[in-house]
């Protein structure tokens, strides 16, 4: 069964990307990236991977990954009291979505009930 390994998205910022990543939504960061690659960093993402890459980011075109949470409404009141800009929850289906962006501008949605 094919299952997403990673997903790659680009910052201009890699330290503040990463730093959001792990601070904001508890990814953690693998020391096994081999530096040849360029700038980057990969991160965590429970059995997935986040993959950051140094650049200068694509205009957003509604493009974004999911991030599946056990309590949405919990999530969102967590980020909110740290600071980062949360949509309210919407319907989707038999669960329920808010987006928010990283600090180089990268769509993210938090995915749960």
């Amino acid at each position: 069964m094919p299952a997403i390994h990673h997903v790659s998205v680009v910052v201009d910022n890699l330290e503040e990307a990463a730093g959001f990543y792990e601070r904001a939504l508890g990814f953690r960061r693998r020391t096994d990236r081999p530096g040849a690659l360029g700038p980057g960093a990969w991160l965590n993402v429970g059995d997935q991977q986040l993959h950051l890459i140094e650049g200068t980011p694509p205009p957003a075109c509604g493009q974004h990954f999911a991030v599946f949470v056990d309590d949405l409404d919990t999530e969102i009141r967590r980020l909110r009291a740290e600071g980062v800009d949360v949509s309210d929850p919407a319907p989707i289906g038999t669960m329920r979505q808010a987006f928010l962006t990283d600090p180089a501008g990268n769509a993210i949605e938090l995915h749960g009930k």
